[in-house]
């Protein structure tokens, strides 16, 4: 069966520092007409680094569409044409003061390929060395260090329900 759609027109209703809007006229595959609501975005990384094995580092931060403070893993947007290798080292290093000697890729996820195009460049960093956070400007947050057992556990339970620290958990401790 055909599942692909074919983009008739596509219109831009909001262009923001962080994501693009679009409305697109689309032909489904049954040959009917539909439209589509699209959230580009540039891409962004996720880092499970472990200060020895059993420290895992997150960070604390308020999120302003849930009107909470949680907590995940470090993470960050990817800029303009920026290698995601990169951008996950400088994240690490402006939110928790770490550097990393070792990088493993955990691959990537789709945060919600329902409505965007959003692309999380998962890692899994050791070897992790001290050398002071330097968060971006308009970035407030705090980073922790939890026991890997606990933190997991705080996934498990529901505590921890951020999706992008919830995949990268799965990905870096469970085959």
């Amino acid at each position: 069966m055909n599942f692909e759609e074919k983009t008739l027109s596509s219109e831009c209703v909001y262009d923001g520092k962080i994501m693009k809007v679009c409305r697109d006229d689309v032909e489904i595959a049954t040959g009917k007409h539909s439209f589509r609501e699209v959230v580009h975005h540039s891409g962004g990384v996720v880092i499970a680094a472990l200060k020895d094995d059993n420290t895992i580092l997150t960070v604390k931060q308020f999120r302003y569409p849930l009107k909470q403070t949680i907590i995940e893993l470090p993470a960050g947007k990817l800029e303009k044409d920026e290698n995601p290798d990169l951008a996950a080292a400088r994240e690490l290093e402006e939110e928790t003061g770490y550097k990393a000697k070792n990088w493993k890729s955990l691959g990537f996820i789709y945060t919600s390929p329902g409505y965007s195009d959003e692309k999380l460049y998962l890692y899994l960093a050791t070897g992790l060395e001290f050398v002071g956070e330097h968060p971006d400007d308009g970035e407030v947050l705090k980073a922790y260090e939890y026991p890997l057992d606990e933190f997991i556990q705080k996934v498990k339970s529901g505590e921890i329900s951020d999706a992008k620290t919830v995949c990268a958990i799965m990905r870096a401790f469970y085959d």
